[in-house]
């Protein structure tokens, strides 16, 4: 599910919404896209998540224009350049990067820090949101390098947990690897935050509560002020509107604050465990403001940090009015005009007693939308093989590319089908202004 909003929120903040009004559609074997930080187009109303006045309360009031291929320091509302945000950042023990997760060029601005910071300091880890603890151990037979790339993706069932194409993070692992950095998981299973959202923290069980110990705080005015104009500022469907709404905001809320307590706890023991500086690596939706999981990681620990955050600007845009609290340094990039890694979009599901996998539900968004699938359809063959694992056709389809095409067979109603999913075209390459190699 690709969402277009405006603003470097987390897609999976709408995503939550969606799923607590349909909750028969978990569980969700896609997560959504982060949309991108970006300038409204054409006539658009300016977005209003990027000039709140949240946060520290000595710049709250104050704005700052990033232009493309800028670097501006939230602290002095300055431009500052990557080597001088890298030296100001020498005493912080955590260091946050925001993404959008489908945004190559984001991805390359956190290997670019992750680079930089390990030339500063080698004593380093890295902490991401995209894995769930339970898998912890898996990234330390990487981190060792005891397991291939094949195996790795295989073993850690990336493409269950998180599916975004590995691509777009192979070189944090590849340099992890190589250096025998540390990587911590720092998220749950989804189906905690989910249960979470939906019923609360006090309905965990004991065993789910060791995940969690203790109930998100759900107080801090100025992050439900940022998370609610998020919400607002979605294209929420019509169907979702209503006298619910409010009902629907709260859960999802518990939910974005659950995710934010547990990594932020995450990050700290990751830390303080064999006294490293973590880089973490989340979507911005969890950043924003300085309100998220780093502000939760030094309320409970005091560890300095410090958070960069990625806005993109569309074509013709030569800058962008964001708030000087929005992060402490603002990256100012032009966006891509379709992302690295195609789309795919399709939702399957394994049901009991079929070795086939089954489409969850029709697809609206990706590739998939443009191919005759429907809800209940099962997968006969991907290419002529049969594949009876989420993980492993995600990860054979994971290897297409602009202009690929994957054909399918199908039963419907016991009937057999030929499908095809298209991959467009890939648009001309262009460089990212101001892009470090």
């Amino acid at each position: 599910m690709t969402l277009i909003t405006r603003g470097a929120v987390c897609g999976a903040i709408l995503a939550l919404a969606i799923s607590a009004a349909y909750p028969q559609s978990q569980p969700q074997t896609q997560p959504p896209t982060q949309p991108q930080a970006q300038a409204p187009a054409g006539g658009d109303k300016p977005d209003a998540t990027l000039t709140m006045k949240i946060g520290d309360p000595k710049f709250k009031d104050k704005n700052m224009e990033v232009g493309l291929g800028a670097i501006l320091s939230g602290g002095t509302g300055a431009a500052v350049s990557f080597d001088q945000m890298i030296r100001d950042m020498k005493s912080s023990r955590l260091v946050y990067v925001g993404e959008t997760h489908n945004s190559l060029p984001m991805h390359e601005i956190q290997f670019q820090v992750l680079r930089a910071l390990y030339a500063q300091d080698r004593n380093l880890a890295i902490g991401l949101e995209m894995l769930p603890v339970t898998v912890q151990e898996v990234l330390n037979r990487w981190t060792s390098g005891i397991l291939t790339k094949d195996e790795f993706i295989r073993e850690v069932r990336w493409y269950v947990n998180w599916n975004f194409n590995f691509g777009f993070y192979e070189k944090l692992f590849d340099f992890a690897k190589e250096h025998r950095l540390p990587i911590y998981a720092l998220n749950v299973p989804r189906e905690i935050i989910s249960k979470i959202r939906m019923q609360g923290w006090e309905f965990l069980t004991e065993d789910e509560k060791r995940f969690i110990p203790k109930a998100p705080d759900l107080t801090n005015q100025d992050h439900r002020a940022l998370i609610r104009k998020i919400f607002e500022s979605a294209e929420i469907p019509h169907q979702m509107k209503g006298a619910g709404l409010d009902m629907m905001f709260e859960g999802l809320y518990r939910g974005q604050s659950a995710w934010d307590e547990v990594m932020s706890a995450n990050a700290v023991k990751g830390a303080a465990s064999e006294g490293r500086r973590v880089l973490v690596c989340a979507g911005s939706g969890h950043l924003l403001y300085n309100l998220g999981l780093n502000m939760r990681a030094f309320e409970k620990s005091g560890l300095p940090g410090k958070t960069i955050i990625v806005v993109a600007l569309p074509a013709g845009q030569k800058s962008l009015k964001v708030s000087r609290t929005y992060g402490d340094y603002v990256f100012g990039i032009a966006e891509e005009a379709k992302p690295a890694f195609p789309s795919i979009g399709l939702a399957l599901k394994k049901v009991e007693n079929l070795e086939n996998l089954v489409v969850e539900s029709k697809p609206t968004d990706g590739a998939a939308s443009r191919a005759d699938f429907e809800k209940g359809d099962v997968i006969l063959t991907v290419d002529g093989r049969t594949y009876g694992d989420i993980n492993e056709v995600r990860t054979y389809m994971a290897r297409f590319k602009c202009g690929d095409e994957i054909k399918f067979r199908i039963l419907r109603a016991g009937q057999t089908k030929d499908v095809s999913i298209k991959f467009d075209k890939c648009p001309p390459a262009e460089a990212q202004p101001g892009e470090k190699k």
